[in-house]
């Protein structure tokens, strides 16, 4: 990952961004495909910051030959997975690689629970509802439900990404894992303010984590963006580890942070309970 990184790091700003980690084939080298291995380290070589590489930069970002990575980004172009982009010598991920990922975020999973569910909470208890789970250090969106937040054109369609220590939603999820799990993933990422309330030191955000895990529910106070008010919850397996997160969001316009959690709060754990006990009946959580 070093020879990655030392590569990258002499690209364009965009693309010496951290590659993606790539997959251990140490673990059962018999049984592993190089060729597949290489393929995904080509396409996890995108990220939502630099989802446009040139060949160098998939080469470099992936620690392949220039050769190697030509063929490979052709192969998967015939296959729907990378497509060129039009008068200029760049690459970017295919409608192909949407397909899956879509097949992944709405079969088998909770969404097909929780999505109906989180339309008891918008407009009632806020503008907005959640589902995410943790990747890493970022939160990624299963399912959302919105109404009356355009204004703000924040993106949060299932597939959406955004870093965990800056969210209500994140903080919900990283509260319930080992301290040594936390700073890892706390440190994965660079953490920048994205308002003037937003934690990024680290000492102060493991404080909150302690705090969000004894009260059993996030809140976020214009932390993640200018204007909004969120509230977040776990949602635990029936050993007690976390899987997921639900969370509710409201215009600060709409309410106060005081009458936001007090409307908002209890049907939030009401929903969150109920999501965790047809999760355990379903068998998705065992």
């Amino acid at each position: 990952m070093a020879k990655v990184e030392k590569k990258a790091a002499k690209l364009s700003s965009e693309a010496a961004l951290k590659a993606p980690e790539s997959r251990n084939p140490k673990n059962n080298p018999k049984n592993y495909v190089a060729s597949v291995g290489k393929a995904f380290a080509v396409l996890e070589s995108f990220t939502s910051e630099a989802f446009e590489l040139t060949l160098s930069e998939v080469a470099a970002r992936a620690d392949l030959d220039r050769g190697t990575a030509f063929r490979l980004i052709q192969t998967l172009i015939e296959l729907g997975y990378l497509q060129a982009v039009p008068q200029s010598r760049r690459f970017r991920l295919g409608v192909a690689c949407l397909d899956l990922g879509y097949t992944v975020l709405s079969h088998g999973s909770l969404r097909a629970i929780v999505e109906p569910l989180l339309r008891d909470l918008v407009p009632v208890a806020g503008d907005a509802a959640s589902l995410g789970i943790l990747d890493g250090g970022d939160v990624i969106y299963l399912a959302r439900v919105s109404a009356g937040l355009d204004r703000y054109k924040m993106d949060r369609r299932p597939g959406t990404r955004i870093p965990a220590y800056s969210a209500a939603l994140g903080h919900a999820m990283l509260a319930h894992l080992q301290r040594e799990d936390q700073i890892q993933r706390l440190e994965s990422r660079p953490r920048v303010k994205l308002s003037e309330r937003t934690l990024t030191d680290l000492d102060a955000l493991l404080t909150r984590l302690d705090q969000v895990k004894k009260k059993g529910h996030a809140v976020s106070d214009g932390e993640n963006a200018y204007g909004l008010r969120t509230l977040a919850t776990p949602i635990l397996d029936a050993q007690g580890s976390v899987i997921a997160g639900l969370s509710v969001t409201v215009d600060a316009i709409r309410m106060d942070m005081p009458t936001f959690r007090d409307q908002a709060l209890p049907k939030l754990m009401q929903l969150t309970n109920k999501v965790q006990e047809l999760a355990i009946k379903s068998g998705l959580l065992s």
